[in-house]
């Protein structure tokens, strides 16, 4: 199959392969036969995806599955919690599956997270497959094994580490996707720019009008060059210990805004990145690590895509800082009570720092009002 790219994350016996293209999900049992033949897969979508994509994927299984399910969850961040989870384990259980299930999760980074927390949970770990309808589900959530549901307390502040056995991004499923959630999921393809490829952010700049353009070409370059950055840090650091800790870019901002919003929808998940990864520029520039001109560079190229750089701009604008920072201080990547960003010296060029003084962090999020 020419026309389609397929990358591997290479973890030993637990490798997988990304595929890349277009119409894939028509094509499943062609690409994933080897994980659905003459099993009982249960599909899960959300309420949005499902009426688009679920039948397509559904005549696939019923024609190599043993026995074919689906379960429906509510569209929307607020299903990556416990209560859902709990019901759709129950949910899964009463159909009757044993170890031998496999789970496709069929949506965006929300229902990949919840079906991935799942599939580690029951039955002390069943195989599932990622197929990422969003994206920011191609280019991130659905690659890496990160899986899990938000806290009171904060996001993704439950969860496991559980990879997919299989990741297909059918570039199709993004002709149907809103706007808005495309530009929430450029900001992660932006974010692979500014962590480590210089080279890709400058293609960004002159190229990235075209991806939200939904130009073919350029949509399979970004998500091809972002699945290949995300799969060769997850193969260096499957579990966070030191480089994966990169990918968090702009997130200890992000996680907060998200949480002072509530996770209603206000504020989607990329939107929120964009803005912290703004505000890592800022943070990096006044605590002289970074340059201005990168600072204003990755500022003019968030909001030429239609992402907030200010934090006075965004739906979380109403949060004190006194409020954001002690979110922040509860961030899963807080390590002996000190809060850790990921700060930039430079774009493609990022680092882990647990040097962040909470005065400067307060001015500087007081200045972005």
């Amino acid at each position: 199959m020419h026309d389609i790219s397929t990358l591997t994350v290479g973890l030993g016996t637990r490798a997988y392969d990304i595929s890349v293209g277009r119409g894939l999900i028509a094509r499943a049992d062609d690409l994933i036969g080897a994980f659905l033949n003459d099993r009982h897969i249960v599909v899960i979508s959300d309420s949005k995806v499902a009426p688009v994509h679920l039948p397509a994927l559904m005549t696939v299984c019923a024609r190599v599955g043993r026995r074919c399910d689906t379960i429906e969850v509510p569209a929307g961040e607020s299903s990556k919690s416990m209560p859902v989870l709990a019901k759709l384990l129950e949910d899964i259980l009463a159909l009757g599956v044993d170890r031998g299930v496999v789970l496709v999760a069929l949506g965006g980074g929300v229902i990949g997270d919840l079906v991935g927390f799942a599939a580690a949970s029951l039955l002390r770990g069943v195989d599932f497959i990622q197929v990422p309808t969003t994206l920011l589900a191609q280019v991130d959530s659905s690659v890496g094994g990160k899986t899990g549901v938000n806290a009171a307390a904060g996001k993704n502040l439950i969860g496991a580490f559980h990879q997919p056995r299989a990741v297909l991004a059918d570039l199709a499923a993004l002709d149907t996707l809103a706007d808005r959630e495309l530009r929430a999921g450029y900001a992660e393809v932006v974010k692979y720019g500014l962590l480590g490829d210089a080279a890709f952010f400058e293609w960004l700049e002159a190229h990235g009008g075209s991806v939200l353009a939904r130009d073919d070409a350029s949509l399979r370059h970004a998500v091809t060059v972002s699945c290949e950055a995300k799969a060769r840090i997850v193969e260096a650091d499957e579990r966070e210990s030191g480089k994966r800790a990169l990918l968090n870019l702009g997130h200890t901002f992000a996680h907060a805004l998200e949480a002072v919003c509530g996770y209603d929808g206000r504020l989607l998940h990329g939107e929120a990145v964009g803005t912290g990864m703004a505000l890592a520029y800022d943070l990096a520039t006044e605590m002289q690590i970074c340059s201005g001109q990168d600072r204003g560079r990755v500022h003019a190229h968030i909001a030429a895509s239609g992402l907030v750089t200010r934090l006075g701009d965004s739906p979380a604008a109403h949060a004190d800082t006194a409020s954001l920072i002690d979110i922040m201080r509860r961030d899963k990547k807080v390590r002996d009570g000190r809060m850790r960003f990921v700060l930039p010296r430079a774009i493609g060029d990022s680092y882990v720092s647990d040097e962040v003084r909470e005065d400067v962090l307060a001015a500087v999020l007081e200045a972005s009002r």
